[in-house]
């Protein structure tokens, strides 16, 4: 003879296992000094509208003086970015111009005009997290390479810290240069 314990122990555990969908409204895509920041960007805004999520474009000023170094360009990751005209990088106001320009670039790229840009300046992870926080992000999208040594050292960091301290899911783009 069977009990009717066994039946309800089974759909006592196919109610818990029953999973709710939360929907992301809210896609902040950190968009770095690198030239994958076109992957990064594109794959982030892909995710977004098939969530039909808001998308925010992010990029962190961290060290004025990183940029004014021979060769650097901040805006150097979406093709085209050439026909920005002169960028003054030597103040931070032309930093945060240049990077203004750099985010509008990367929207007409992305073809979204509602796409929101923000600058911020200080720490790369604490800055990322902290305009998650702000922006009430539902997702975090951000790249993750290492084709060199300085890239490895600092980006691979910056991932491990926004990893470490997320508190909403992270979706890390890996950007590694083909060879």
């Amino acid at each position: 003879m069977k009990s009717g314990l066994g039946l309800n122990f089974k759909l006592k555990v196919k109610h818990r296992m029953k999973m709710e969908t939360t929907k992301r409204k809210k896609v902040l895509i950190a968009l770095d000094y690198n030239p994958t920041a076109q992957k990064v960007a594109e794959e982030g805004f892909l995710m977004a509208k098939s969530m039909n999520a808001k998308v925010v474009l992010l990029h962190v000023i961290t060290d004025p003086v990183f940029y004014s170094t021979p060769g650097y360009s901040p805006i150097m990751g979406f093709n085209g970015y050439m026909d920005m005209g002169p960028i003054q990088l030597d103040s931070v106001d032309g930093l945060q111009n240049a990077s203004l320009q750099y985010l509008d670039k990367s929207k007409q790229h992305l073809g979204d005009e509602s796409i929101q840009t923000l600058v911020k300046e200080g720490d790369f992870a604490e800055s990322i997290l902290k305009a998650a926080k702000d922006l009430h992000a539902d997702l975090i999208v951000m790249g993750s390479h290492s084709h060199k040594v300085s890239s490895r050292i600092i980006m691979g960091s910056v991932t491990k810290r926004v990893l470490q301290h997320c508190s909403i899911p992270l979706l890390i783009i890996p950007t590694k240069l083909k060879k």
